[in-house]
């Protein structure tokens, strides 16, 4: 019975490891300060790709509800620079999201994806569209 105790410490430590640093490993500004690269809406298993058309002050008015939601920094840019990524952590484990959204004229492209997994769940699509909704409404 010793050493199954044993074995099942040594499971709990590592999952407390594997938590810590998911929450603790730092973000790497060059590997996800990145410009979004296309011209056309596109989902994928671990983020989204959005590309709309807002006016030049589209980046500024992103940035402002970006900043405002919940568990989200800036990571990297600023309006001034016309880029920037935020970086989101999800509220029980702390998994880290990163959006970048770039200014190109009156066209903001904006792209939302996981560090960790196979696949977010769709966890950056609904993220991003509800970021989206609010810029098209005003704020």
């Amino acid at each position: 019975m010793g050493w199954k105790m044993g074995i099942l410490w040594l499971l709990v430590v590592l999952v407390l490891l594997g938590m810590a640093y998911v929450r603790l490993a730092p973000s790497q500004v060059a590997r996800w300060h990145v410009a979004p690269v296309g011209d056309a809406n596109k989902d994928f298993k671990r983020g989204a790709l959005r590309v709309v058309e807002t006016g030049p002050d589209g980046l500024a008015r992103f940035d402002a509800i970006a900043r405002a939601a919940p568990r989200t920094q800036v990571l990297a840019g600023s309006v001034a620079e016309g880029m920037a990524t935020y970086v989101t952590r999800t509220r029980m484990m702390g998994f880290p999201d990163y959006t970048t959204a770039a200014q190109d004229g009156d066209t903001l492209r904006i792209v939302a994806r996981s560090r960790f997994g196979r696949s977010d769940l769709g966890v950056n699509r609904k993220r991003l569209e509800g970021w989206l909704n609010r810029l098209q409404a005003g704020g």
